[in-house]
Protein backbone atom coordinates (compact mmCIF):
# COMPACT_ATOMS: atom_id res chain seq x y z
CA UNK A 1 0.00 0.00 0.00
CA UNK A 2 1.37 3.37 -0.90
CA UNK A 3 2.10 6.13 1.57
CA UNK A 4 -0.75 8.33 0.32
CA UNK A 5 1.90 11.09 -0.47
CA UNK A 6 0.15 14.75 0.94
CA UNK A 7 -2.75 13.09 2.81
CA UNK A 8 -3.60 15.26 5.38
CA UNK A 9 -5.88 13.49 7.90
CA UNK A 10 -4.73 9.92 9.47
CA UNK A 11 -4.28 6.82 8.20
CA UNK A 12 -4.06 3.93 10.13
CA UNK A 13 -3.18 0.35 9.24
CA UNK A 14 -3.22 -2.89 11.86
CA UNK A 15 -1.33 -2.72 14.81
CA UNK A 16 -1.80 1.18 15.30
CA UNK A 17 -3.16 3.19 17.90
CA UNK A 18 -6.50 3.95 17.22
CA UNK A 19 -6.78 0.92 14.86
CA UNK A 20 -9.28 -0.97 16.67
CA UNK A 21 -11.28 1.77 17.28
CA UNK A 22 -11.46 3.06 14.11
CA UNK A 23 -12.55 -0.20 12.33
CA UNK A 24 -15.55 -0.65 15.09
CA UNK A 25 -19.23 -0.13 13.52
CA UNK A 26 -22.43 -0.16 14.93
CA UNK A 27 -23.58 -3.65 14.52
CA UNK A 28 -20.84 -5.81 16.28
CA UNK A 29 -21.37 -9.03 14.35
CA UNK A 30 -19.26 -7.35 11.52
CA UNK A 31 -15.70 -7.69 12.32
CA UNK A 32 -13.51 -7.07 9.53
CA UNK A 33 -9.73 -6.21 9.84
CA UNK A 34 -8.59 -3.57 6.66
CA UNK A 35 -5.82 -2.95 4.89
CA UNK A 36 -5.74 0.77 5.37
CA UNK A 37 -8.22 3.56 7.03
CA UNK A 38 -7.97 6.90 5.32
CA UNK A 39 -9.26 9.05 7.87
CA UNK A 40 -10.07 12.17 5.32
CA UNK A 41 -9.90 15.46 6.13
CA UNK A 42 -10.09 17.11 2.82
CA UNK A 43 -11.83 15.87 -0.58
CA UNK A 44 -8.08 15.71 -1.83
CA UNK A 45 -7.70 12.98 0.56
CA UNK A 46 -10.51 11.16 -0.98
CA UNK A 47 -9.17 11.02 -4.40
CA UNK A 48 -6.04 9.51 -2.83
CA UNK A 49 -7.04 7.05 -1.42
CA UNK A 50 -9.22 5.89 -4.14
CA UNK A 51 -6.39 6.27 -6.64
CA UNK A 52 -4.06 4.51 -4.01
CA UNK A 53 -6.48 1.21 -3.62
CA UNK A 54 -7.07 1.34 -7.60
CA UNK A 55 -3.39 1.40 -7.95
CA UNK A 56 -3.04 -1.66 -5.46
CA UNK A 57 -6.43 -3.59 -6.90
CA UNK A 58 -7.92 -3.17 -3.19
CA UNK A 59 -11.56 -3.10 -2.62
CA UNK A 60 -13.35 0.08 -1.13
CA UNK A 61 -15.43 0.52 1.42
CA UNK A 62 -16.93 3.92 2.83
CA UNK A 63 -17.54 4.96 6.46
CA UNK A 64 -19.50 7.85 7.75
CA UNK A 65 -22.06 6.29 10.79
CA UNK A 66 -21.01 2.80 10.27
CA UNK A 67 -24.51 2.16 10.31
CA UNK A 68 -25.04 -0.37 7.77
CA UNK A 69 -26.30 -3.64 9.46
CA UNK A 70 -24.96 -5.75 6.69
CA UNK A 71 -21.50 -3.71 7.57
CA UNK A 72 -20.79 -2.13 4.50
CA UNK A 73 -18.72 0.54 5.79
CA UNK A 74 -16.17 -1.71 6.64
CA UNK A 75 -13.41 -4.05 3.83
CA UNK A 76 -11.31 -6.53 4.63
CA UNK A 77 -7.89 -6.85 3.15
CA UNK A 78 -9.25 -3.52 1.74
CA UNK A 79 -8.88 0.38 2.07
CA UNK A 80 -11.47 2.33 4.14
CA UNK A 81 -12.34 5.50 3.23
CA UNK A 82 -13.49 7.25 6.60
CA UNK A 83 -15.36 10.53 6.19
CA UNK A 84 -16.29 11.19 9.92
CA UNK A 85 -13.46 14.19 10.16
CA UNK A 86 -15.49 15.61 7.15
CA UNK A 87 -18.37 16.87 9.65
CA UNK A 88 -19.28 20.38 8.79
CA UNK A 89 -22.88 21.38 8.90
CA UNK A 90 -23.40 25.74 7.25
CA UNK A 91 -26.86 26.42 7.28
CA UNK A 92 -28.25 29.26 4.73
CA UNK A 93 -31.19 30.00 7.07
CA UNK A 94 -32.68 32.55 3.83
CA UNK A 95 -31.88 29.84 1.19
CA UNK A 96 -33.21 27.14 3.78
CA UNK A 97 -30.24 24.91 2.50
CA UNK A 98 -27.20 23.07 5.00
CA UNK A 99 -24.55 22.26 3.59
CA UNK A 100 -23.37 18.83 5.46
CA UNK A 101 -20.01 17.24 5.17
CA UNK A 102 -20.93 13.45 4.44
CA UNK A 103 -19.44 12.64 7.85
CA UNK A 104 -22.08 14.27 9.92
CA UNK A 105 -24.17 12.38 11.91
CA UNK A 106 -28.63 13.37 12.59
CA UNK A 107 -27.48 14.78 15.77
CA UNK A 108 -24.89 17.36 14.54
CA UNK A 109 -27.70 18.17 11.31
CA UNK A 110 -30.54 19.05 14.07
CA UNK A 111 -28.68 20.70 16.49
CA UNK A 112 -27.18 23.44 13.89
CA UNK A 113 -30.77 23.51 11.88
CA UNK A 114 -33.06 24.06 14.67
CA UNK A 115 -30.92 27.27 15.54
CA UNK A 116 -32.93 28.51 12.89
CA UNK A 117 -36.19 26.63 13.54
CA UNK A 118 -35.58 24.34 10.72
CA UNK A 119 -34.58 20.68 10.17
CA UNK A 120 -34.58 18.54 6.83
CA UNK A 121 -35.66 14.61 7.01
CA UNK A 122 -33.47 12.42 9.23
CA UNK A 123 -33.18 9.15 10.29
CA UNK A 124 -34.88 7.80 14.08
CA UNK A 125 -31.07 7.28 15.01
CA UNK A 126 -29.22 10.32 15.91
CA UNK A 127 -26.05 8.59 15.53
CA UNK A 128 -26.82 7.49 11.88
CA UNK A 129 -24.14 9.20 9.10
CA UNK A 130 -26.46 11.87 6.83
CA UNK A 131 -24.87 10.39 3.87
CA UNK A 132 -25.38 6.59 3.73
CA UNK A 133 -29.13 7.33 5.27
CA UNK A 134 -29.78 9.71 2.20
CA UNK A 135 -28.42 7.90 -0.76
CA UNK A 136 -30.16 4.97 0.54
CA UNK A 137 -33.67 6.68 0.62
CA UNK A 138 -33.68 8.00 4.21
CA UNK A 139 -36.83 7.31 6.12
CA UNK A 140 -37.56 9.03 9.11
CA UNK A 141 -40.29 10.66 11.51
CA UNK A 142 -40.72 13.67 9.34
CA UNK A 143 -41.70 11.90 6.00
CA UNK A 144 -44.96 12.30 5.44
CA UNK A 145 -44.65 15.92 6.01
CA UNK A 146 -41.76 16.66 3.54
CA UNK A 147 -40.96 13.24 1.77
CA UNK A 148 -38.08 10.76 1.99
CA UNK A 149 -34.50 12.49 3.16
CA UNK A 150 -33.39 11.41 -0.25
CA UNK A 151 -35.99 14.06 -1.79
CA UNK A 152 -35.01 16.62 0.04
CA UNK A 153 -31.46 16.53 -1.74
CA UNK A 154 -30.44 19.28 -4.29
CA UNK A 155 -27.18 19.17 -4.43
CA UNK A 156 -23.69 16.86 -4.10
CA UNK A 157 -20.34 17.05 -4.55
CA UNK A 158 -19.03 13.42 -5.57
CA UNK A 159 -15.88 11.96 -6.44
CA UNK A 160 -15.56 9.07 -8.87
CA UNK A 161 -14.20 6.23 -9.34
CA UNK A 162 -11.69 8.25 -11.57
CA UNK A 163 -10.63 10.65 -8.86
CA UNK A 164 -12.76 13.49 -10.63
CA UNK A 165 -14.40 15.94 -8.34
CA UNK A 166 -17.87 16.48 -9.83
CA UNK A 167 -20.66 19.09 -8.94
CA UNK A 168 -23.91 17.10 -9.14
CA UNK A 169 -27.29 19.37 -9.29
CA UNK A 170 -30.14 19.41 -11.30
CA UNK A 171 -28.65 22.02 -13.88
CA UNK A 172 -24.84 20.08 -14.27
CA UNK A 173 -25.89 16.28 -13.67
CA UNK A 174 -29.71 15.76 -13.43
CA UNK A 175 -29.00 12.02 -14.13
CA UNK A 176 -26.43 11.29 -11.46
CA UNK A 177 -28.57 13.66 -8.80
CA UNK A 178 -32.11 11.37 -9.92
CA UNK A 179 -29.51 8.34 -9.21
CA UNK A 180 -27.71 9.87 -6.02
CA UNK A 181 -31.60 10.25 -4.93
CA UNK A 182 -31.69 6.27 -3.05
CA UNK A 183 -29.32 4.96 -5.23
CA UNK A 184 -26.72 4.52 -2.71
CA UNK A 185 -23.56 4.71 -2.82
CA UNK A 186 -22.89 2.96 -5.95
CA UNK A 187 -21.28 6.28 -8.20
CA UNK A 188 -19.22 7.62 -6.12
CA UNK A 189 -18.22 8.95 -2.82
CA UNK A 190 -20.21 11.91 -2.08
CA UNK A 191 -18.25 14.42 0.25
CA UNK A 192 -20.76 17.02 0.94
CA UNK A 193 -24.37 17.07 0.44
CA UNK A 194 -26.95 20.09 0.29
CA UNK A 195 -30.46 19.27 1.93
CA UNK A 196 -33.58 21.28 1.55
CA UNK A 197 -35.02 22.60 4.83
CA UNK A 198 -37.94 23.02 6.56
CA UNK A 199 -39.63 25.15 9.18
CA UNK A 200 -39.65 22.10 12.00
CA UNK A 201 -40.33 22.88 16.16
CA UNK A 202 -38.06 24.00 18.03
CA UNK A 203 -40.60 22.15 19.93
CA UNK A 204 -42.78 19.81 18.66
CA UNK A 205 -45.86 17.08 20.33
CA UNK A 206 -43.93 13.98 20.66
CA UNK A 207 -43.16 10.61 22.72
CA UNK A 208 -43.93 7.05 23.38
CA UNK A 209 -46.83 5.66 24.81
CA UNK A 210 -46.61 2.24 26.16
CA UNK A 211 -49.32 -0.19 26.65
CA UNK A 212 -49.74 -3.50 27.56
CA UNK A 213 -49.25 -6.52 25.17
CA UNK A 214 -52.67 -7.88 25.35
CA UNK A 215 -54.03 -4.16 24.00
CA UNK A 216 -51.88 -3.93 21.25
CA UNK A 217 -54.59 -5.43 18.43
CA UNK A 218 -56.47 -2.83 19.78
CA UNK A 219 -53.50 0.03 19.27
CA UNK A 220 -52.69 -1.17 15.55
CA UNK A 221 -55.81 -0.97 14.39
CA UNK A 222 -56.70 2.03 15.82
CA UNK A 223 -53.26 3.36 14.28
CA UNK A 224 -54.60 1.72 10.65
CA UNK A 225 -58.12 3.24 11.23
CA UNK A 226 -56.58 6.75 11.72
CA UNK A 227 -54.89 6.33 8.23
CA UNK A 228 -57.64 4.88 6.58
CA UNK A 229 -58.24 7.78 4.43
CA UNK A 230 -54.47 8.66 4.34
CA UNK A 231 -54.05 10.14 7.32
CA UNK A 232 -52.42 13.74 8.20
CA UNK A 233 -49.45 14.24 7.10
CA UNK A 234 -48.27 15.92 10.11
CA UNK A 235 -48.67 12.79 11.95
CA UNK A 236 -45.46 11.03 11.96
CA UNK A 237 -46.31 7.35 13.69
CA UNK A 238 -44.92 4.08 14.20
CA UNK A 239 -46.23 1.43 16.37
CA UNK A 240 -43.92 -1.47 17.78
CA UNK A 241 -43.53 -4.26 20.23
CA UNK A 242 -40.59 -3.80 22.07
CA UNK A 243 -39.11 -4.41 25.88
CA UNK A 244 -39.97 -2.23 28.02
CA UNK A 245 -37.10 -0.19 29.57
CA UNK A 246 -36.16 0.13 33.12
CA UNK A 247 -36.27 3.79 33.59
CA UNK A 248 -38.17 5.40 36.39
CA UNK A 249 -41.10 6.63 34.08
CA UNK A 250 -41.96 2.99 33.56
CA UNK A 251 -43.57 0.99 36.74
CA UNK A 252 -41.35 -1.18 38.15
CA UNK A 253 -43.63 -4.27 37.88
CA UNK A 254 -43.03 -3.44 33.55
CA UNK A 255 -39.20 -3.16 33.41
CA UNK A 256 -38.02 -5.66 30.94
CA UNK A 257 -41.18 -6.75 29.68
CA UNK A 258 -42.81 -7.01 26.15
CA UNK A 259 -44.91 -4.06 25.49
CA UNK A 260 -46.62 -2.38 22.89
CA UNK A 261 -46.08 0.88 21.64
CA UNK A 262 -46.99 4.09 19.57
CA UNK A 263 -43.94 7.25 18.94
CA UNK A 264 -43.56 9.67 16.99
CA UNK A 265 -44.47 12.71 16.56
CA UNK A 266 -46.81 15.66 15.12
CA UNK A 267 -45.20 18.34 12.74
CA UNK A 268 -47.22 21.23 13.84
CA UNK A 269 -48.11 22.88 16.55
CA UNK A 270 -48.11 21.44 20.18
CA UNK A 271 -52.02 22.07 20.74
CA UNK A 272 -52.84 20.73 17.41
CA UNK A 273 -50.83 18.06 18.04
CA UNK A 274 -52.30 16.58 21.54
CA UNK A 275 -55.78 17.53 20.04
CA UNK A 276 -55.32 15.22 16.98
CA UNK A 277 -53.60 12.34 18.89
CA UNK A 278 -55.61 12.08 21.65
CA UNK A 279 -58.28 9.75 20.66
CA UNK A 280 -55.28 7.47 18.89
CA UNK A 281 -53.17 7.33 21.97
CA UNK A 282 -56.25 6.67 24.24
CA UNK A 283 -57.66 3.84 22.29
CA UNK A 284 -56.54 1.84 24.72
CA UNK A 285 -55.32 2.73 28.37
CA UNK A 286 -51.54 3.43 28.77
CA UNK A 287 -49.04 1.75 30.76
CA UNK A 288 -47.64 5.23 30.38
CA UNK A 289 -47.99 8.04 28.08
CA UNK A 290 -44.57 10.23 27.57
CA UNK A 291 -46.41 12.12 24.33
CA UNK A 292 -45.81 16.11 24.84
CA UNK A 293 -44.05 19.48 24.46
CA UNK A 294 -40.53 18.39 23.48
CA UNK A 295 -37.78 19.83 21.05
CA UNK A 296 -37.10 17.99 18.30
CA UNK A 297 -33.72 17.29 18.63
CA UNK A 298 -34.45 16.07 22.07
CA UNK A 299 -37.09 13.73 20.29
CA UNK A 300 -34.46 12.80 17.68
CA UNK A 301 -32.51 11.28 20.04
CA UNK A 302 -35.37 9.62 21.82
CA UNK A 303 -34.50 5.72 20.56
CA UNK A 304 -31.12 5.95 19.87
CA UNK A 305 -29.85 2.37 20.77
CA UNK A 306 -26.85 1.96 22.14
CA UNK A 307 -23.62 0.73 20.14
CA UNK A 308 -22.02 -2.62 20.64
CA UNK A 309 -24.93 -4.75 20.11
CA UNK A 310 -25.75 -7.80 17.57
CA UNK A 311 -27.73 -6.72 14.84
CA UNK A 312 -30.24 -7.81 11.96
CA UNK A 313 -32.75 -6.08 10.43
CA UNK A 314 -35.24 -6.88 7.64
CA UNK A 315 -38.55 -5.39 6.15
CA UNK A 316 -41.25 -5.71 3.55
CA UNK A 317 -43.80 -2.77 1.92
CA UNK A 318 -47.44 -3.61 2.75
CA UNK A 319 -50.21 -2.86 0.42
CA UNK A 320 -52.87 -3.02 3.01
CA UNK A 321 -53.84 -3.45 6.19
CA UNK A 322 -56.78 -5.70 6.59
CA UNK A 323 -57.64 -7.21 10.14
CA UNK A 324 -56.26 -10.43 8.93
CA UNK A 325 -52.69 -8.86 8.10
CA UNK A 326 -52.75 -6.88 12.18
CA UNK A 327 -53.54 -10.18 13.83
CA UNK A 328 -50.38 -11.67 11.54
CA UNK A 329 -48.54 -9.00 12.96
CA UNK A 330 -49.74 -8.74 16.38
CA UNK A 331 -49.02 -12.67 17.04
CA UNK A 332 -45.64 -12.69 15.25
CA UNK A 333 -44.89 -9.33 17.55
CA UNK A 334 -45.93 -11.24 20.71
CA UNK A 335 -43.51 -13.49 20.35
CA UNK A 336 -40.37 -10.64 19.95
CA UNK A 337 -37.58 -12.15 21.51
CA UNK A 338 -36.94 -9.86 24.77
CA UNK A 339 -33.49 -7.60 25.31
CA UNK A 340 -33.41 -5.59 21.95
CA UNK A 341 -35.51 -7.50 19.38
CA UNK A 342 -38.05 -4.82 18.16
CA UNK A 343 -40.94 -5.24 15.47
CA UNK A 344 -42.25 -1.99 13.98
CA UNK A 345 -45.05 -1.30 11.69
CA UNK A 346 -44.88 2.08 10.07
CA UNK A 347 -47.50 4.13 7.92
CA UNK A 348 -46.14 5.46 4.72
CA UNK A 349 -47.95 7.68 2.29
CA UNK A 350 -48.32 11.87 2.39
CA UNK A 351 -45.18 13.29 0.67
CA UNK A 352 -43.82 9.53 0.67
CA UNK A 353 -45.97 8.89 -1.66
CA UNK A 354 -45.61 12.05 -3.97
CA UNK A 355 -42.61 11.64 -6.06
CA UNK A 356 -42.55 9.64 -9.61
CA UNK A 357 -39.95 7.85 -10.98
CA UNK A 358 -38.59 10.47 -12.57
CA UNK A 359 -37.66 12.19 -9.03
CA UNK A 360 -35.87 8.86 -7.68
CA UNK A 361 -35.23 5.67 -8.86
CA UNK A 362 -36.99 3.85 -5.32
CA UNK A 363 -39.79 1.93 -6.47
CA UNK A 364 -42.98 1.41 -4.62
CA UNK A 365 -43.46 4.75 -3.13
CA UNK A 366 -46.80 4.17 -3.15
CA UNK A 367 -46.79 1.67 -0.24
CA UNK A 368 -48.90 2.19 2.65
CA UNK A 369 -47.07 0.39 5.57
CA UNK A 370 -43.73 -0.95 6.15
CA UNK A 371 -43.22 -3.95 8.47
CA UNK A 372 -39.60 -3.99 10.42
CA UNK A 373 -38.48 -6.20 12.31
CA UNK A 374 -34.99 -6.04 13.53
CA UNK A 375 -33.19 -7.87 15.99
CA UNK A 376 -30.50 -6.04 18.50
CA UNK A 377 -29.20 -8.55 21.03
CA UNK A 378 -25.96 -9.49 23.16
CA UNK A 379 -24.17 -13.23 22.77
CA UNK A 380 -23.37 -15.42 19.97
CA UNK A 381 -25.76 -17.58 21.43
CA UNK A 382 -28.72 -16.02 20.55
CA UNK A 383 -27.96 -16.11 17.21
CA UNK A 384 -30.21 -18.79 15.41
CA UNK A 385 -33.00 -17.08 18.15
CA UNK A 386 -33.07 -13.79 17.09
CA UNK A 387 -32.13 -14.31 13.11
CA UNK A 388 -34.65 -17.15 12.97
CA UNK A 389 -37.47 -14.77 13.96
CA UNK A 390 -36.74 -11.80 12.09
CA UNK A 391 -36.32 -14.09 8.80
CA UNK A 392 -40.12 -15.61 9.76
CA UNK A 393 -41.74 -12.31 9.04
CA UNK A 394 -41.53 -12.84 5.13
CA UNK A 395 -43.57 -15.73 5.30
CA UNK A 396 -46.03 -14.76 7.53
CA UNK A 397 -46.23 -11.13 5.43
CA UNK A 398 -46.16 -12.60 2.00
CA UNK A 399 -49.96 -12.23 1.57
CA UNK A 400 -50.25 -8.54 1.92
CA UNK A 401 -46.76 -7.26 0.23
CA UNK A 402 -45.74 -5.91 -2.24
CA UNK A 403 -42.52 -7.11 -3.13
CA UNK A 404 -41.15 -3.60 -2.64
CA UNK A 405 -38.14 -2.75 0.06
CA UNK A 406 -36.53 -0.44 1.39
CA UNK A 407 -32.94 -1.20 1.79
CA UNK A 408 -31.86 0.96 4.16
CA UNK A 409 -33.72 -1.49 6.42
CA UNK A 410 -32.10 -4.51 5.45
CA UNK A 411 -29.03 -6.21 5.79
CA UNK A 412 -27.42 -7.89 2.81
CA UNK A 413 -29.92 -9.92 1.22
CA UNK A 414 -29.22 -10.45 -2.17
CA UNK A 415 -29.59 -8.98 -5.56
CA UNK A 416 -33.12 -9.98 -6.45
CA UNK A 417 -33.80 -7.92 -3.47
CA UNK A 418 -31.64 -5.04 -4.68
CA UNK A 419 -33.65 -5.21 -7.92
CA UNK A 420 -36.96 -5.49 -5.82
CA UNK A 421 -35.94 -1.98 -4.41
CA UNK A 422 -36.18 0.05 -7.90
CA UNK A 423 -37.94 -2.30 -9.98
CA UNK A 424 -38.48 -0.91 -13.76
CA UNK A 425 -35.96 2.24 -12.75
CA UNK A 426 -33.34 -0.81 -12.42
CA UNK A 427 -32.20 -0.17 -16.07
CA UNK A 428 -31.82 3.26 -15.60
CA UNK A 429 -29.74 3.19 -12.64
CA UNK A 430 -27.28 0.63 -14.30
CA UNK A 431 -26.59 3.20 -16.95
CA UNK A 432 -25.76 5.67 -14.68
CA UNK A 433 -23.67 3.19 -12.70
CA UNK A 434 -22.23 2.35 -16.19
CA UNK A 435 -21.39 5.70 -17.05
CA UNK A 436 -19.39 6.91 -13.74
CA UNK A 437 -18.42 3.83 -12.13
CA UNK A 438 -17.87 0.67 -14.93
CA UNK A 439 -15.77 -1.39 -13.58
CA UNK A 440 -17.91 -1.14 -10.54
CA UNK A 441 -15.07 -0.25 -7.72
CA UNK A 442 -17.57 1.21 -5.56
CA UNK A 443 -19.19 -2.01 -5.39
CA UNK A 444 -19.77 -2.14 -1.03
CA UNK A 445 -22.55 -1.37 -1.04
CA UNK A 446 -26.28 -3.11 -2.23
CA UNK A 447 -24.62 -3.29 -5.47
CA UNK A 448 -25.63 -1.83 -8.81
CA UNK A 449 -23.59 -3.70 -11.52
CA UNK A 450 -22.58 -1.89 -14.16
CA UNK A 451 -23.53 -3.26 -17.91
CA UNK A 452 -20.75 -5.69 -18.95
CA UNK A 453 -17.80 -4.11 -21.42
CA UNK A 454 -18.88 -4.56 -25.08
CA UNK A 455 -15.75 -6.22 -26.88
CA UNK A 456 -14.92 -5.60 -30.82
Amino acid sequence: MPDLEGFTGRLLRPGDAGYDDARAVFNVMVDRRPSLIAQCATTQDVQRAIAAARQDGLPLAVRAGGHSVAGMSLVDDGVVIDLRPMCAVDVDPEARIARIGAGATWAMVDAATQEHGLATVGGRVSTTGVAGLTLGGGSGWLERSHGLSCDNLVAADLVTAAGELVRVDEATQPDLLWALRGGGGNFGVVTALEMRLHPVGPEVYAGLALYDPADGRTVVRALRDFHASGGPREAGLAVGYLAAPPEPFVPEAWHGRLVAAILGLWNGPVDQGRAALQGLLGAATPIVDLFGPLPYAQFQCLIDDPPGLRNYWTADYLDDLPDEAIEAFCAYSDRTPLAGAQSLLVPWGGAVAQVTSADTPMANRDARWVVHPFGIWEGAERDAEVIGWVRESHGLFAPWTSGGVYLNFVGDEGQERVRAAFGPNYERLVAVKTTWDPDNVFHGNQNIEPAPAVTA
